[in-house]
């Protein structure tokens, strides 16, 4: 398919996605967007979903889109974001990398009239045109009520996402939102709260097993995404603790949707993406054309104003509710999420 061929080049991904329907408010020409994101980004399982989606909604309602994968980390994406200003784009879709470090150039473009539309990681520091995501403090509560659920006293393990990405503080505060008054009343006890430099599953490994040598007193591990999840897990199967120790993460990967229905983990907030992309591509055209509708909320990013905030609800997914959410949706097929033929 030649998305994926966008998604296996080393150097900078150029990919046009082209149609014309939809024309820019002064001329005949489709309206052109520009998607930026950084490679490290797509260590992630759910970001090729999210562009695919994105890439088909946005040709389905005619306009071009240009996509560019810079070929590292966040300082990567600036000269990305730049070429793309090149281009003549009518308006920048960009999932950062890093929460502030792209001030200046999205600066640069809201200067030029290119409206700026943050996709699931808000921009700091800049006035941006919207920010379109998921309720990240919702997706905190989701985490800690669950455990909460099944492991009302006890040890509980923090671990956080990147230090970088802002929706880690706000997915935290939410978890802090659950915990916090029960750990004044002495119900639980965080027995540690890591914070990783970025969503690593390698790094995961390494902290959380520095945790588990000094000590194996734990009932409960919050961890920011699926990926975290799944090195808690490979911890705890190597101690015989999986499923002793209840783990829940966010994004439904297909590995802790297998291990939820296999009893080592014991849920996942589940992100329907398809919405996400799809609103996403939808504000990019309307945005292009002048004509933003009104957010369902408003955010501060330390800019000069409030940020218009565009919402998706998440979704809890125990064992249980995996037929009726995640299989239902297509996100996963059973077969693969039951591991049967």
């Amino acid at each position: 398919m030649i998305i994926q061929r966008v998604f296996t080049v080393v150097l900078l991904s150029i990919f046009l996605l082209p149609s014309c329907k939809v024309k820019k408010p002064d001329d005949d020409q489709p309206i052109r967007i520009g998607f930026s994101a950084a490679s490290e980004t797509f260590l992630l399982e759910r970001w090729d979903r999210d562009i695919k989606i994105f890439m088909n909604t946005a040709r389905e309602l005619g306009a071009d889109v240009i996509f560019a994968k810079s070929p590292g980390n966040a300082l990567d994406q600036i000269p990305q974001i730049q070429y793309l200003l090149g281009q003549d784009i009518d308006v920048l879709v960009v999932i950062p990398q890093d929460k502030a470090l792209l001030s200046g150039v999205i600066q640069k473009t809201l200067d030029r009239g290119i409206p700026v539309l943050a996709y699931d990681r808000p921009i700091m520091d800049v006035p941006i045109t919207g920010y379109v995501s998921f309720d990240n403090n919702e997706v905190g509560r989701l985490l800690a009520s669950s455990l909460v659920s099944r492991v009302p006293e006890g040890n509980y393990l923090i671990v956080n996402g990147s230090i970088h990405d802002n929706n880690s503080y706000q997915v935290n505060n939410g978890v802090h939102e659950i915990l916090d008054p029960l750990v004044l009343k002495g119900d639980i006890r965080i027995a540690r709260e890591i914070w990783l430099e970025q969503w690593s599953y390698d790094e995961a490994l390494v902290e959380i097993g520095k945790f588990l040598d000094q000590t194996e007193d734990v009932q409960a591990v919050s961890a920011a995404n699926d990926l975290i999840a799944q090195a808690a897990v490979r911890l705890l199967l190597e101690r015989q603790l999986a499923g002793k120790v209840q783990v829940v993460g966010q994004d439904a990967d297909l590995v802790s949707c297998q291990s939820i229905v296999e009893g080592k983990q014991l849920m996942t907030v589940y992100k329907p993406i398809q919405n996400l992309a799809a609103r996403a591509a939808k504000l990019a055209v309307a945005m292009a054309e002048r004509n933003m509708p009104e957010p369902d909320r408003f955010i501060d990013n330390n800019s000069s104003k409030e940020i218009p905030y565009f919402v998706e609800k998440p979704i809890p997914v125990f064992k249980d509710d995996m037929d009726s959410t995640v299989i239902a949706d297509g996100f996963h097929s059973r077969e693969d999420v039951y591991r049967t033929p």
